[in-house]
């Protein structure tokens, strides 16, 4: 029988209603007393670590989990991670860069509804965890959500109130679990064997700029006198805007004098970006050498360079991190690329 240890971090599977609204305040030991069946294919031992709601969620939560994780990484068999869902893809995706090439299961899982409700997905999505990561075939970071199992660099939010709130992007789901049983549609644990690589640092300096019609350059200036990298969400398949200042140009010219670096993305969920297929993406991409996310989600781009930033500061070191595959985060790796 598998040796599992579930972590506790609060988030709305483990809410209780008060006076101001919902509030996470039950224990993981509580948490796993509505699994009792859970007992007949795994030994579960918990850990609280703090009970906050996930809006409350910041990267220094994230080394807090990912070294837990690590302290206890030899004594058991895998980890559930119980998370509130407005953060969780963040986390996944954050612990995908903390802890690489685990052989071992780590879910990250929580609900639409707390778990003492009547009618509630937290029970399901709890036990539903605790079974994949009693599976032998089961391996490195993935969300477990409405019978889902999606890699933790391709979730993401995207219903508020649905039990279905997760969605894999741009990459298949995992496995599906259905009336306990795992059904796995990549089954690729004999990739990931030897021990994981353990991190310890983020660089919290990095900004998201989401442009909307009109929106003037200077608020890069700004951002370039606070932070270290910058991600601008674009629109379609991606480009900056050519306005006759010019003043985007500069501002990016003033980004890369400083030694920064700057991501461009999209705003469109699926398919990813391509600056290559518009002048407005091309010529600026081609002139300052601009990083860009491709297919990889938004929460994956922001955690990896947060992980990169943590490590290096050598352009070069940072393109080649940025390029490299951890965890299923980017496919697009075609010749002349990243040009």
């Amino acid at each position: 029988m598998k040796k599992i240890m579930m972590l506790g971090t609060g988030g709305t599977i483990a809410c209780k209603r008060g006076d101001s609204g919902l509030k996470p305040l039950l224990t993981s030991d509580e948490l796993l007393s509505y699994v009792p069946d859970a007992a007949d294919f795994c030994h579960v031992d918990s850990l609280q670590i703090f009970n906050i709601d996930s809006t409350n969620m910041q990267p220094k939560h994230w080394l807090v989990i990912a070294k837990a994780i690590e302290d206890h990484y030899d004594a058991y068999d895998g980890f559930v991670i119980c998370h509130g869902t407005d953060t969780m893809a963040y986390t996944a995706a954050a612990l995908s860069y903390l802890v690489q090439y685990s052989p071992k299961p780590i879910v990250i899982t929580g609900a639409q509804k707390p778990i003492d409700m009547e009618n509630t997905d937290a029970r399901t999505n709890l036990s539903d965890s605790l079974r994949f990561a009693s599976d032998d075939r089961s391996h490195d970071v993935n969300i477990v959500f409405d019978g889902k199992v999606i890699s933790g660099t391709r979730g993401k939010k995207e219903r508020t109130k649905s039990y279905n709130a997760f969605s894999s992007i741009n990459f298949p789901y995992i496995a599906t679990i259905q009336d306990g049983h795992v059904i796995f549609y990549l089954d690729d644990k004999k990739n990931c064997q030897g021990s994981p690589l353990f991190y310890h640092k983020l660089n919290f300096n990095v900004a998201l700029l989401k442009l909307i019609p009109s929106m003037g350059s200077d608020v890069l200036d700004y951002m370039a006198e606070h932070y270290d990298a910058v991600i601008i969400e674009s629109f379609g398949v991606g480009g900056l805007p050519s306005y006759d200042t010019g003043d985007f140009y500069k501002a990016i010219e003033k980004w890369i004098s400083l030694g920064k670096t700057v991501v461009m993305t999209t705003q469109v969920t699926n398919e990813g970006s391509n600056m290559s297929v518009y002048e407005v993406g091309h010529s600026i991409k081609k002139e300052f050498g601009l990083l860009e996310a491709y297919d990889m989600t938004l929460e994956a781009t922001v955690t990896k360079l947060m992980w990169i930033l943590g490590k290096t500061t050598d352009p070069k070191e940072i393109r080649d991190s940025f390029y490299h595959t951890v965890n299923r985060d980017i496919l697009w790796t075609l010749p002349n690329t990243h040009s």
